[in-house]
């Protein structure tokens, strides 16, 4: 089966030789063998595993992205991976090193939203007018005269 891991800048795996893919999505762990129904998944931060022809394991680190099975062939595209046979290694420094950078994308992100809604809080206050400024009130509004 043909398996091809792509980055924006390159092509980290390039291989038909692959005969089983082990890979984690949100909902957990699945593996593709030849013959595997076309489907579509965005994987989680993680190793994708794959087994070649001659029996060898190979490991490449995925910081989240698709995976598409799709007529035999296995197509991942991610931001960024790192492949290598060293499973520990990549488990102990690139998986960190993602999520690391997983957890400061969140924190910018978590502050960005905590200034805009301090804006609009900002504009909102700006806009209302002054208390006690005369603005008419409808029926019904508390404090309106009967």
């Amino acid at each position: 089966m043909k398996l091809t891991v792509t980055t924006p800048l390159a092509t980290v795996v390039a291989t038909d030789q692959a005969l089983h893919v082990r890979a984690a999505d949100p909902s957990g762990a699945f593996g593709v063998l030849p013959g595997h129904a076309d489907f579509l998944t965005a994987l989680a931060v993680g190793v994708l595993t794959w087994r070649a022809a001659g029996g060898s394991e190979h490991h490449v680190a995925v910081n989240g992205g698709l995976l598409r099975v799709d007529e035999g062939s296995v197509q991942v595209a991610t931001p960024e991976a790192v492949a290598g046979d060293d499973l520990a290694y990549l488990e102990s420094e690139v998986l960190v090193r993602f999520r690391g950078r997983l957890d400061e994308e969140r924190a910018a992100r978590t502050a960005s939203e905590r200034l805009h809604v301090a804006a609009i809080r900002q504009i909102i206050r700006l806009l209302r007018p002054p208390s006690g400024a005369g603005v008419p009130r409808l029926p019904g509004d508390p404090g309106a005269s009967t």
